[in-house]
């Protein structure tokens, strides 16, 4: 079992002392959120909030996903970072490879490449990306990220991309694995089919269950039973060590922790230091526990 902590929509400046400080205590790996802008007009809805509201956003600091990821794994030394999660299809998937590449080979192979559809129909508008189809645009993505990262010659002819025969320096010495977000069938299938794993978005248990339930039978059909696979779960298990256990039999390899609601109006006002002391004790109570 390993154990990612999570923060998001908190002081930037807290970033640093914060994945420093996880490290520290023995966490594994370190999430970055994702968000592009937000629109002054919209009635779009958030699939991970009961209401569906998403005016927590409003006024919220995101820093550039992979200028976070460079800028945390500069200041330390183990502990891998994994965007929860990029919006993939609206970038240009060239670009977001040669970034991927860029973090995994300055912080040695210490980064996860965590992808999905923008539930936000304004992300593609102005980044000049059609709405439609997104999800077969997002399948081109991961195709041709997983061609350019090798560092080899790499070539692409799809209904969305056409990339000539290229190469990209420097490659990572390691593959950067794929994790695909999202509760919806078909991000299930991609997470197996296009994937090295797939990242939960929360939810109660039963549902959590129920997804693990078509991973499952999504992966025997594909053949894919014994291939490694990551899976990235939110669950109030993950604060035990019965908890831990629970989860470890249910084919869980990563548990995603985090210490306040980050779903709420105004700014977080919560000090940095109280942060740190909720890791640590996490750490104590957890995972020196759960690792012996």
């Amino acid at each position: 079992m390993r154990f990612t902590f999570a923060e998001a929509m908190t002081d930037p400046s807290y970033y640093a002392p914060l994945a420093q400080a996880a490290e520290s205590a023995g966490f594994d790996g370190f999430t970055i959120p994702d968000s592009l802008a937000y629109p002054a007009e919209s009635d779009a809805t958030y699939p991970y909030t009961p209401d569906g509201n998403r005016e927590f956003l409003d006024d919220k600091a995101f820093i550039e996903t992979f200028i976070q990821a460079a800028a945390l794994g500069a200041v330390t030394s183990t502990i891998r970072f994994t965007p929860f999660v990029v919006k993939l299809p609206v970038r240009p998937p060239a670009l977001v490879a040669k970034q991927a590449s860029s973090v995994a080979y300055l912080t040695n192979n210490r980064f996860a490449l965590g992808v999905g559809t923008s539930p936000w129909p304004e992300d593609y508008d102005f980044m000049g990306v059609d709405f439609r189809r997104r999800g077969k645009r997002m399948d081109e993505c991961m195709d041709i990220i997983r061609g350019l990262t090798t560092g080899e010659y790499f070539e692409f002819h799809g209904e969305f991309y056409d990339i000539p025969k290229i190469k990209m320096a420097p490659a990572p010495t390691e593959p950067i694995p794929l994790l695909v977000g999202g509760h919806a069938d078909a991000a299930l299938k991609r997470a197996v089919v296009r994937g090295d794993g797939w990242m939960h978005g929360g939810g109660p248990g039963e549902e959590l269950d129920a997804l693990l339930d078509k991973i499952a039978d999504i992966r025997k059909a594909e053949g894919k039973t014994n291939d490694p696979f990551e899976i990235h779960v939110i669950s109030m298990d993950a604060y035990s060590v019965d908890g831990c256990k629970r989860l470890e039999d249910k084919g869980i390899t990563d548990v995603i922790v985090g210490f306040r609601m980050p779903y709420v109006k105004g700014p977080d006002t919560e000090p940095l230091q109280k942060k740190i002391d909720h890791l640590n004790w996490f750490a104590d109570n957890v995972i020196a526990k759960v690792k012996g």
